[in-house]
């Protein structure tokens, strides 16, 4: 873990988190509960509890509210959960929460359940402010061009935060201000839980907001401080279709930054889709329309692309070229070896050196199951060929074009052609040579 992202053994005996995932999204127009629309395949509550796990704090509390059940698996084996039964705000979230905070002493951590993009380097930033400064309450706080759905942070002549305002409830100069709440707040356990009853319900909708906890406990005297999040769009939740859509590409971008500065071009950004988690070497080349899924390896100097799909559970080594409109999945394919346009890969393991041809296709499903093709190294596989798992393709062994193997192995040095595959004749034994 890196050194940023880590905190103090003294400060994680006080600290426990709370996340706030009982809303329902009625502006996202779906059945589906919030926190449970799907970024890179992943809720956006699992990369909250993702970002706090790396954190090392031991005492998670997250509180469900709308289709707690469906929530329930997504989250019961790293947080211990609360139900709040009626949805009447973020305050009231808090107190139902209570009982299973208060036995931690110290200071909590509190965020919502939707903001995937929250760094760790930035709440551990914002608990050594807070622990460090005294406070009682320390917000996390944004710069955004476009507020526009945010609380604003109103400061006195002095630059201290005085309130939160929401935006339905905010002036014209209010709405104006650029610098808003992001949800993401550290309190002194004690002061907190010793005002929150204090919280008044909202008129316009219902609920109790925990924003007004900080003009609650400015009035009491107490020290409310903030920090400002250096990096705007982390902060940003989901409230909408646009919204979710805006995540995806921020993360997007995201990841590929990490693989650029790791030694990799990616030639059109906009129209590549790499997953989380992918590993990719140095000076491999990624062309457009490339789409690469979770759980795939990617060696040096390999050409992936334009138009190539690899899905999961694929390892792809040093210096392979995947040319136009080629599929891989769950596959091996070794060092040196070029999968050539329009080609079908699942469920092989292909050797160093081997040149498959366009149009080939490894025939595994025979429906019922899933079954193997192994090509040996330094094979030639004929254009337009048809490999029926399971099947083995021998060392230095050719198919011919438009030749369909039918779950006959073919041995090393021998030449097949025809519908079925028969041999043509046996090769000089060649020494097949690793061109790197």
């Amino acid at each position: 873990m890196k050194s940023e992202t880590k905190l103090s053994k003294m400060i994680l005996k006080d600290l426990s988190c709370c996340i706030l995932a009982a809303g329902e999204g009625s502006r996202m127009n779906t059945e589906i509960p919030k926190v449970l629309h799907r970024v890179y395949k992943k809720p956006l509550i699992s990369y909250v509890l993702d970002t706090i796990k790396t954190l090392k704090i031991k005492k998670i509390v997250t509180v469900l509210g709308y289709k707690a059940r469906e929530v329930e698996g997504y989250v019961e084996k790293d947080s211990q959960i609360v139900i709040q039964r009626r949805l009447l705000g973020t305050a009231d979230a808090l107190r139902q929460a209570k009982r299973e905070l208060t036995t931690t002493k110290g200071h909590l951590l509190v965020l919502c359940g939707d903001t995937p993009l929250i760094r760790p380097e930035t709440l551990v930033k914002l608990i050594n402010h807070h622990i460090s400064s005294g406070a009682s309450c320390t917000v996390l706080t944004a710069l955004l061009r476009n507020p526009t759905g945010y609380g604003r942070i109103i400061r006195n002549d002095k630059g201290l935060i005085v309130k939160i305002i929401e935006e339905k409830n905010a002036s014209l100069y209010e709405k104006v201000i650029e610098e808003v709440n992001t949800g993401i707040y550290c309190f002194k356990n004690k002061d907190l839980f010793s005002s929150l009853d204090e919280i008044r319900l909202d008129n316009i909708k219902r609920e109790y907001y925990l924003t007004d906890i900080v003009q609650i406990l400015v009035k009491k005297g107490r020290k409310v401080e903030s920090l400002q999040s250096d990096v705007a769009e982390e902060v940003l939740g989901v409230n909408t279709r646009e919204e979710l859509t805006n995540i995806h590409r921020l993360l997007r971008i995201r990841v590929q930054k990490r693989i650029i500065s790791q030694g990799v071009t990616i030639v059109d950004p906009e129209t590549t889709h790499i997953d989380e988690g992918v590993e990719i070497g140095k000076d491999t080349i990624i062309e457009p329309f490339v789409r690469i899924e979770e759980d795939v390896k990617i060696g040096r100097g390999c050409l992936i692309g334009p138009f190539t799909h690899i899905r999961p559970e694929t390892t792809i080594k040093d210096r392979v070229k995947l040319g136009n409109f080629v599929e891989v999945v769950r596959s091996t394919i070794d060092s040196g070896t070029k999968v050539n346009h329009h080609s079908y890969i699942g469920d092989s393991e292909i050797g160093k050196n081997v040149n498959i041809g366009a149009g080939t296709i490894t025939a595994n499903y025979d429906g019922d199951k899933k079954n193997k093709t192994i090509i040996k190294d330094g094979a030639f596989i004929g254009s337009g060929s048809i490999l029926v798992a399971p099947v083995k393709i021998g060392k230095n062994a050719i198919t011919g074009a438009n030749c369909v193997v039918n779950k006959k192995d073919v041995e090393d040095n021998t030449v097949v052609v025809g519908v079925p595959a028969r041999l043509l004749r046996k090769r000089k034994r060649i020494e097949i040579k690793d061109e790197g």
